[in-house]
């Protein structure tokens, strides 16, 4: 989908990769610097080819896999936590389910490189980790996921794995033992507190949120320097969302840095959307006007002609005084 690449750009900057970070998980702490980042194998666990997983997809053909949109390892002393970031624009009710297959098959890739390390030096293995490729001390980086929802419904899908599971009639003690599985929703448009962030992160998610409201967005682009010297990947983004099509065209507005120039484009954009509306509005107001006239005269005719006054018809059609004299006289009888 558009937005998929348009925000898979805008967060290949390290910058902003950390900036969602801090913002989401810290509350805008400063904890992940741009240096902890590294690039993350985005191929997913379930299509690298092992024999093991092969067999299990074939047995198991209803998973559906695809890359995920970004992925990152974000280093913490001498451990790091990998974090995905997933765009989504349409409500999937379904998505637990998927997001549990994206952190599933990183943590297969991490198994299945740990099994290639384990048979290669199996010296001293017990029969379980020769078995399975996995010694009793090894351990898995841990995965998260965040799902930015941009969407313009409100978010009323499931965010955990138990929310789609049918547990009618269940003993609660059976219940309690079902794995759950939660997911972290990011809703864009309804994210007010951006102050959490310290890149173009917060302009652009303020952007989103204000481009229902044609004067919330002019008041946002006039207040915020930002937006007068915007990166093009930030810009990218916005206009997806900006239901802007006259904007998809920017030359007019690219600064000699190549920056763009959004608040100069948009109050030029809603100059013309305002002086189009006043002359579709004064259009429709003359064709309105013709269409009352005309229906005021063929009811005047009509009346005369039931009173056979031929000879004060053939004099309205000449006169325009005498006609408006004859609508005073005759629809005046009329509602009388």
């Amino acid at each position: 989908m558009g937005q998929d690449i348009e925000w898979k750009s805008f967060f290949a900057d390290d910058k902003r990769y950390a900036d969602i970070i801090n913002g989401i998980a810290f509350q805008g702490q400063q904890i992940v610097a741009e240096s902890d980042l590294y690039e993350a194998d985005m191929q997913s666990g379930f299509s690298r080819g092992t024999n093991f997983i092969r067999k299990w997809r074939d047995r198991r053909n209803r998973w559906k896999i695809r890359i995920r949109d970004s992925a990152r390892k974000a280093a913490f002393g001498v451990n790091f936590v990998i974090v995905g970031i997933e765009s989504q624009e349409v409500i999937d009710y379904s998505i637990p389910l998927r997001n549990m297959a994206y952190d599933v098959g990183e943590y297969e890739k991490q198994a299945a490189k740990i099994r290639r390390e384990v048979r290669k030096n199996h010296a001293g293995l017990k029969a379980g980790e020769y078995l399975y490729g996995f010694r009793k001390e090894n351990r898995l980086h841990p995965v998260v996921t965040f799902i930015l929802y941009s969407g313009k419904e409100t978010w009323d899908g499931p965010e955990s794995l138990h929310e789609i599971l049918d547990f009618t009639d269940l003993p609660d003690e059976l219940k309690g033992m079902v794995s759950n599985y939660g997911i972290r929703v990011i809703d864009v448009r309804r994210f007010s507190d951006t102050g959490v962030f310290k890149t173009d992160v917060r302009q652009v998610f303020d952007f989103i949120r204000c481009s229902e409201d044609a004067k919330a967005l002019q008041r946002l682009v006039e207040n915020d320097a930002y937006y007068k010297n915007m990166d093009e990947d930030a810009y990218e983004v916005v206009n997806y969302y900006g239901n802007m099509p006259e904007l998809v065209e920017m030359k007019d507005y690219y600064g000699e840095d190549g920056k763009i120039n959004m608040c100069k484009a948009i109050m030029d954009w809603m100059e013309e959307s305002r002086k189009e509306g006043k002359k579709e509005g004064r259009e429709e107001g003359r064709e309105e006007g013709i269409l009352m006239e005309a229906e005021r005269i063929n009811q005047l005719n009509l009346l005369l002609s039931e009173q056979g006054r031929m000879d004060d018809l053939v004099r309205a059609a000449k006169d325009r005084e005498y006609q408006e004299r004859l609508f005073r006289e005759v629809l005046g009888q009329q509602h009388g």
